[in-house]
């Protein structure tokens, strides 16, 4: 698998209410938690990225209560991957469970600035920074369980496929 975006960069413990503050929770619709996606790290995030952009941040990312709104709202909002030096766990595996590609990369955050371009290549194991000279960044590599659920849109959609 291959993203390339640009990149919108946070530091560390981002917890969930930054992702997707909990007075958007009553809903569960895609579109209306794509629009609030990040809002109280960055008030005008939603409106200011792109389809493929990545988001690039510190430790502990998705921290806090364990809601699959976070992740939701960040690949609806047209994020095509999140790396970060670490992830909360059950934000780790909700992120797979909904289809959303995560990458963990202790170096990359003290490497770029926001509006740079990266490419990942997942198959390889590296993330390119576009226009610079240095060498690829290395990235943890992701169980062959969980690429599948990646490819196939998230746990649900893996399951009805296996099914039929």
């Amino acid at each position: 698998m291959k993203y390339k975006g640009r990149i919108w960069k946070f530091g560390d413990n981002i917890d969930t209410d930054a992702i997707i503050p909990a007075r958007y929770l009553s809903t569960s619709d895609p579109e209306i938690l794509a629009a609030h996606c990040m809002e109280d790290a960055d008030p005008g995030f939603a409106k200011k990225i792109r389809k493929g952009d990545i988001i690039v941040a510190g430790e502990n990312f998705g921290c806090g209560s364990s809601r699959e709104h976070a992740p939701i709202a960040i690949k609806a909002a047209g994020i095509s991957c999140v790396i970060a030096g670490s992830f909360a766990r059950i934000f780790y595996r909700n992120a797979f469970n909904m289809g959303l590609p995560i990458f963990e990369s202790g170096d990359l955050q003290a490497l770029v600035s926001d509006g740079q371009r990266v490419e990942v290549d997942s198959d390889e194991g590296t993330i390119r920074v576009v226009n610079s000279t240095a060498d690829p960044v290395r990235i943890q590599p992701v169980p062959p369980f969980m690429q599948e659920l990646i490819r196939a849109g998230g746990l649900m959609k893996y399951i009805s496929k296996k099914e039929t």
